[in-house]
C-alpha cells in the first residue's frame, strides 16, 4: 500500500508542477501571437483530451514524469502561408525570450504563492531547545549544554528547529565555523571542515551533535491495540511500566527501545496500576522495518506528558506581510538550491545526493502524510528546484534555449541548425548521465 500511495503522490506532485510550469510556456505563447499546438502534462499516448477553439489540443497522458507545450514552428513541419504569422520561428528574438522563461517564472510565482499560503495560514515550528548535548561532538566542545535554545545560526535569527535545519543545511561542504547564539545570551563557534561533503543523506543536526529536545514520557499505556501483543498479555490503559527483566524503566522511550531489540522474545514486566503492582509475560511480535531488519512491536500507546509552555508554536503574519515573507522565502531557496549545484561542481558535496522520482515519491508521500503545511512546504520547494534546474544554460532546458536566443540577439543571427544540434546532444547527454546517477542513487538507498 505504501508502494502505492508514493506512486499517487509523485503523480500529484509531478502532475500539478508540471501544469503550472507549461501553463507559463503556454499563457505567454498565446500573448505573443503563437498558435499552440498541443498542451501536453505527461508523455506518451493521451489518456484524455479536448481541443478547445483555438485548435489547441489539450491532453493527459500516460507517463507522468512531464509534460510539454508543442507549438507551430517551420523548423517541425510545413507551416501553411497563411499561418507563417502564427509559428514561434517567426516570432523576435524577445518574443521567443519571454516564452522560454515563462515556465521556469510560472514555477517561482507558485513557489510565492504557496509560501504566502503558508505564512497567512500559520508556520508550526517546534522551539530550538537542545536536548542530550554530548562532550565529544562539535556541539559539545563549543560549549553548548542540554537545556539552552538556540537563537540564531550564522547571524540569521531562528524560531524553530525547522529554521535551524535550514541554515545548517546552506553550511554544507564548507570548512570554517558555523556561528551559534542562544536565548541564554551565550555565543559558540562549531568548526567544519568540508562539512558533510561526501555524505550521502547529510544529517546536519546529528553530525554536529545538535539534539531535539523530547520531553521526557514516562511509561505509561495510554491505549492498546486489539489482537497486538500489549493486550494478548494483559496490558490496559494507565498501566505503568516500572521495570523489564528486572531493570528499571526510566521513561517511554527506554521501554520502546527493550521493546523493539526484542522480537519474539519474552519480557519479564512490572507493571504499577490502581490496584498495585503485578508481574507480567510480554512477547512482542515481529515487525520488519523499511531496511528489511526486524523490530519488537507491541501494539501500545504512550500517555503524552505535558508538553512546556510555547514548546509549540505557530508562526503566522498579515496577507501583506506574508507575500513579503514569500518573496524572501523563495529567493533564499533558490540560491540555496544554485549553490548546492555550484558545489557538487567543484565537488565540495557528492553527487550521492542528486534524487530521482523514487525518492521524490517517497518524500512526497511523506509530506502528504504530515499534513497541509508541510506538503504545500514540499510543492513550493519541488517547484524551486524545477525553475533552478531549468534555468541552466544546458541545451534541451529552458536556459539553453534562452542562452541561444542571447547569442542570437547580441550577434543579430540565430546559431547555425549544425551548431544547435550539437547543442541539444552534448545537454541530453549530460541530462541522461544526471539521471542515471540519480536513479542509481535512489535505488541503492532502498
Amino acid at each position: 500500500m505504501s508502494v502505492l500511495t508514493s506512486v499517487l503522490a509523485l503523480i500529484v506532485t509531478l502532475g500539478i508542477l508540471v501544469t503550472v510550469h507549461e501553463f507559463g510556456h503556454f499563457w505567454v505563447a498565446r500573448r505573443c501571437g503563437v498558435k499552440v499546438l498541443r498542451f501536453s502534462v505527461g508523455f506518451g499516448k493521451p489518456l484524455w483530451k479536448t481541443v478547445d477553439r483555438h485548435g489547441t489540443e489539450f491532453a493527459i497522458a500516460g507517463i507522468p514524469l512531464g509534460g510539454y507545450v508543442k507549438m507551430l514552428d517551420e523548423r517541425e513541419g510545413p507551416v501553411d502561408e497563411s499561418e507563417l504569422h502564427l509559428a514561434f520561428n517567426r516570432k523576435t528574438v524577445w518574443q521567443r525570450m519571454a516564452v522560454v522563461l515563462a515556465g521556469p517564472l510560472a514555477n517561482i510565482l507558485f513557489a510565492i504563492a504557496a509560501y504566502w499560503l503558508m505564512f497567512v495560514v500559520g508556520v508550526t515550528q517546534v522551539k530550538p531547545i537542545l536536548g542530550d548535548i554530548e562532550s565529544t561532538t562539535p556541539a559539545g566542545e563549543a560549549g553548548l549544554i542540554s537545556g539552552m535554545e538556540l537563537h540564531s545560526i550564522d547571524g540569521v535569527d531562528v524560531s524553530g528547529w525547522q529554521d535551524v535545519r535550514y541554515q545548517l543545511l546552506k553550511r554544507i561542504g564548507d570548512t570554517g565555523v558555523v556561528q551559534v547564539t542562544t536565548k541564554q545570551g551565550t555565543h559558540h563557534e562549531l568548526t567544519i571542515d568540508r562539512w558533510l561533503s561526501e555524505a550521502e543523506e547529510p544529517s546536519p543536526l546529528g553530525s554536529l551533535g545538535l539534539s531535539v529536545y523530547v520531553p521526557e514520557m514516562p511509561a505509561v499505556i495510554e491505549a492498546v491495540l486489539p489482537g497486538e501483543a500489549a493486550e494478548t498479555a494483559g496490558l490496559r490503559p494507565l498501566d505503568k511500566i516500572t521495570k523489564v527483566n528486572g531493570l528499571e524503566v526510566k521513561d517511554w522511550q527506554g521501554f520502546v527501545a527493550q521493546v523493539k531489540a526484542s522480537p519474539n522474545q519474552r519480557l519479564a514486566l512490572t507493571v504499577e496500576s490502581a490496584n498495585g503492582l503485578r508481574e507480567v509475560d510480554l512477547y512482542p511480535k515481529v515487525k520488519v522495518l523499511d531496511d528489511g531488519t526486524q523490530a519488537g512491536f507491541i501494539g501500545a500507546m504512550a500517555q503524552r506528558p505535558d508538553l512546556p509552555e510555547n514548546f509549540i508554536q505557530v508562526i503566522s503574519f498579515g496577507p501583506i506581510e506574508s507575500l513579503g515573507k514569500g518573496i524572501a522565502k523563495t529567493w533564499d531557496m533558490s540560491v540555496v538550491t544554485l549553490e548546492s549545484i555550484v558545489k557538487m561542481l567543484k565537488g565540495l558535496l557528492s553527487v550521492k545526493n542528486l534524487s530521482g522520482p523514487i525518492t521524490i515519491a517517497k518524500v512526497a508521500n511523506d509530506s502528504a502524510k504530515a499534513g497541509f503545511e508541510a506538503f504545500i512546504g514540499f510543492l513550493a520547494y519541488i517547484s524551486i528546484m524545477l525553475a533552478v534546474v531549468n534555468l541552466l544554460p544546458i541545451p534541451v532546458l529552458d536556459g539553453g534555449h534562452f542562452l541561444f536566443y542571447v547569442i542570437e540577439a547580441v550577434k543579430g543571427s540565430p546559431l547555425s541548425e549544425r551548431v544547435q544540434l550539437m547543442g541539444v546532444k552534448l545537454g541530453m547527454s549530460l541530462l541522461l548521465v544526471v539521471m542515471f546517477i540519480a536513479i542509481f542513487n535512489d535505488i541503492n538507498r532502498i
